[in-house]
């Protein structure tokens, strides 16, 4: 099979094509596991974070790719539920020990990072941590689903923001323009309010509903009583924090943070940003339950992302894409996609 390989780890300004097409055997599956053909795989931050050494694999090489839709080729003899020619999907949880806890759980076995994901015409996962995915979506729209999607409404969960009360988005690509369509749907009262560091972007979220778009320093017309950052930088969090009403909460939506701005924590001030009960939370990872109840929710608002695709040997591309230029929703690499 062909697959885009993670041979070493380092910044990408140093290696622009960090991984490599090869050909690999197909990989067999466990009793308890499934073989996918993969159909689509969504590009996400994280794999920047692993290319550059912030989450590194435990070994190398490796296959990355966590957003993955593919159709179950051949399957355990233990598993039930499925049958060859589903259409699953493949979240950021390989695998892990069950229950509400298991994004913390040290048995945490993420796709792409600790198994081999979804940069492959085939990939094996085990079959609780695989999920059918609705028919209104093709291919390319579910991929974005799997991690950025299903992440968002975790963050989301956790904000415990209530109908009519205003949320901010710190960064307005792959996770926050889907977090957009949620929040329309489920707190139809409560206004956004969109920080991002370039025009375009700011005019993106406009463009789905944003009541206000600001640059990142900006402070919103009005306190928000929870704020949601997706962005890889240190910055956003500490103007967010500025942005919060008493008692309102940030919730830092990323694996990792990038150190290149990191001395902007040298401006936090207790009063300005931390004090009147302002709270930070983190999202760590995510569970089954959460792909198991988003993706029939996002069929129901229905959610529609907007998306960029590339064939699976562009996947470098799309990464420097994702890197250096401005981001518009999602990138998604297809097995059987456009041309360069």
């Amino acid at each position: 099979m062909k697959a885009m390989l993670l041979e070493k780890t380092g910044p990408i300004e140093r290696n622009s094509a960090p991984l490599s097409l090869v050909e690999l055997p197909i990989p067999q599956h466990g009793p308890n596991e499934l073989l996918i053909r993969v159909l689509a795989c969504g590009v996400c931050h994280t794999e920047l974070d692993e290319i550059e050494g912030r989450t590194p694999p435990p070994h190398l090489p490796v296959v990355l790719g966590h957003e993955v839709v593919g159709r179950v080729e051949t399957l355990g003899a233990d598993v039930t539920g499925y049958a060859i020619g589903d259409r699953v999907g493949v979240g950021w949880i390989h695998s892990s020990c069950g229950g509400p806890r298991e994004n913390v759980s040290p048995e945490f076995r993420a796709t792409g990072r600790d198994a081999n994901g979804g940069y492959a015409e085939y990939m094996t996962v085990p079959a609780g941590y695989a999920y059918p995915i609705p028919d209104s979506f093709t291919d390319v729209e579910a991929a974005p689903l799997l991690c950025a999607g299903a992440i968002g409404y975790r963050a989301l969960k956790l904000t415990s923001l209530q109908d009519g009360q205003p949320l901010g988005l710190t960064g307005f690509g792959g996770s926050a323009h889907i977090v957009m369509q949620q929040v329309q749907h489920q707190f139809p009262r409560s206004e956004v309010f969109v920080f991002a560091r370039d025009a375009q972007t700011r005019e993106f979220a406009l463009s789905m509903g944003a009541v206000w778009a600001g640059d990142t320093a900006d402070r919103a017309p009005r306190p928000l009583q929870a704020i949601i950052d997706t962005t890889p930088a240190w910055t956003p969090v500490v103007e967010a924090l500025a942005n919060l009403a008493p008692g309102g909460r940030l919730v830092i939506n990323a694996i990792r943070k990038e150190d290149h701005d990191k001395d902007a924590l040298l401006r936090l001030s207790y009063h300005d940003h931390l004090w009147m009960e302002r709270e930070v939370k983190t999202v760590a990872n995510i569970t089954a339950s959460d792909l198991r109840e988003f993706l029939p929710l996002a069929a129901q608002i229905p959610v529609r992302p907007t998306v960029t695709a590339y064939p699976l040997k562009a996947a470098n591309q799309a990464l420097l894409e994702l890197k250096f230029e401005t981001v518009r929703g999602a990138k998604v690499l297809v097995m059987d996609g456009p041309s360069d």
